[in-house]
This record gives structure tokens, sequence and C-alpha cells, in this order.
């Protein structure tokens, strides 16, 4: 029975890191597909199609005080989110901005202890720092510029969204409600919230080519309501410490893909940077006690028994 839970944890933990794998497409997609210049517009469209979707399939809507809590989810997990990093990617260079956002899961241990009583751990305070320091050498190339406010909009990116892990994780969902629905429900709510503030800024978009409807689709289906359903069912049923590490593999998927697909080069200690925030993923999905264990029980070579001959002697 054992063994079987473990595989089940196993299994969740791979569906729900599928997410973030995919996040991790959207610099390709977009450098390479879609117009350039209204990202915020781009998030819309990302966004509102996929929430839209999800609610025709579920044909559910929020009842009573789900209304203003699925608004506040998505504009943690999502609207927001995408705004202040826009806000820090336009600012700052790119690298910065990905090291920012990488402490996440350091704000989610805090923001754990305060709503949900969960104690930080050294083991994963420390294997936090070290997923902040593996994107760093992964992401930050050449000279850094930093500017204040491009700074601060991507620490609240990142708050923003540790706020909305930890708050989906107290919250829960009402009974008997699906995670399909969950997902419409946030989905529509930043999409609607990041409409106005789109087209104020950046006007209406122009209409798309092959190429960019082919980038959007991607996006929209498999990047934004395929990967939050599988997000939220796995934040809904894995220790959130531990699942907000996995947002750590999306700038590892962006930096191995510039490396494959667009012959971006690969230093050997942009390698080294790619290894730990791997590592610091992978360790942060167990307690010391599961990694010293997971260790003990690793094969080992068999010893011959104590009074077995070596062959040709007598």
């Amino acid at each position: 029975m054992a063994g079987n839970a473990s595989e089940r944890v196993v299994l969740l933990t791979a569906l729900t890191a599928l997410a973030p794998v995919s996040w991790g497409t959207t610099y390709l997609v977009t450098t390479e597909f879609l117009p350039p210049g209204i990202p915020l517009l781009s998030g819309v469209i990302r966004v509102l199609p996929a929430g839209l979707l999800l609610l025709l399939i579920t044909r559910t809507l929020p009842r009573g005080h789900w209304w203003w809590r699925s608004a506040v989810l998505g504009t943690l997990n999502i609207g927001a989110f995408n705004a202040l990093l826009f806000v820090a990617a336009y600012r700052i260079p790119g690298g910065v901005a990905a090291t920012l956002t990488s402490v996440q899961p350091l704000l989610v241990v805090g923001i754990a202890f305060l709503l949900l009583g969960e104690r930080p751990t050294r083991w994963r305070l420390g294997w936090g720092l070290a997923g902040v320091v593996g994107v760093g050498l992964m992401v930050l190339r050449g000279q850094v510029s930093f500017d204040l406010v491009g700074v601060l909009a991507g620490l609240a990116a990142a708050a923003s969204m540790a706020a909305g892990i930890v708050l989906t994780k107290r919250w829960g969902r009402p009974p008997g409600t699906g995670t399909m629905a969950f997902t419409g429900w946030q989905l529509t709510a930043s999409g609607l919230l990041l409409a106005p503030l789109a087209l104020a800024a950046e006007g209406l978009p122009p209409v798309p080519d092959a190429a960019a409807l082919g980038g959007y689709a991607w996006l929209t289906l498999v990047g934004t309501a395929l990967a939050y359903v599988l997000w939220f069912q796995g934040l809904g049923r894995l220790p959130v410490t531990a699942v907000s590490f996995l947002p750590l593999l999306s700038p590892a998927v962006a930096a191995a893909l510039g490396w494959l697909v667009l012959d971006q080069s690969l230093t050997p200690l942009q390698g080294v940077g790619f290894g730990l925030c791997l590592l610091s993923i992978a360790a942060a999905q167990f307690s010391p006690d599961a990694a010293r264990s997971l260790v003990r029980r690793s094969p080992a070579a068999p010893r011959p028994p104590r009074n077995a001959r070596t062959p040709g002697r007598k």
C-alpha cells in the first residue's frame, strides 16, 4: 500500500511538472511566432479564451463567496503575476527578471508558515537558495543593469504567485467542483483583469498570420488550459512548499530550448546552473529523512559471502 501511495505521488508530481515545462516554451513561441510589441495583449489572447473554453466545457459558474475568491486567485496566480512580469521584462534584462521570480519558493515557505502554519525547514530553505543560484547561473549573461521599478516588479510578480499558491491551498475548491471548472474561473477572471490594461497600453492587436495563430493555439490550449488544470490539480493534492519549486523548470526548459532550437550558446557555467536548478527541484520534493532513506535504498554491488572461496584457490 505504501509503495502504491509513493508511486501515485511521483506520478502526480510528474503530471504537475508538465505545467511549468509547457510555460518554459513561452519564450521560444513568443519570439519565433507571435507579433512583437504586444506582450499584454498576447497574455489576454492566451488566457481569456482558455478560461472561456473551460467554462463552456464544464458549464459551471462560481457561487457565493467563490465569485470574489476566484477573482482574487486568478489575479494573484495569473493576472497580476503576468502583468508585473511584463513590466519587469521591459525594464530589466530577462535574465534578471527570471532570477528575481525564482525566489518564489522562498516566499511560499514564509507565506505558508503565516497562513497554513507549515514551519519552514532548513532543507527547503537551503534548496530554495540553491534554486535561485542555479537560475542565476543559467540566465544571467554579460553586464547586468538594474532598474528599481523593474526589480520591484520582478519581486512583486514572485510574491503574487507565491501568495496565490498558498491561498489556493488554504481555500481549496468548493465541494463537487472539478479542477477544470476551478481553473476556468481563475483564467477567465485574470483575462478580464488584463484585457482593459492591455487595450489601454497597446491598442488593438494586429491581424495574426498563420504562424501567430499556431503559436497562440499552442499557448492557449496546451500552455494555459491544459497546463493550469494540471497545475491546480497537483497543488490541491501535493505539499505546497514542494510544488512551489516546480516553476523553476520554466527557465530551465527555456534555456534548453534556446540551446537546442535557437542555437544559443550554453557555457559550462550555465550547464552547472542547469544541473543545480534541476537538483534543487528534485531534492525539494522530499523531506531530509525521505532523501536519506532513498539514498540508503539505492542498489549497491552485492558482496560475496564471508566464507566464499576465490576462484582458483583451494
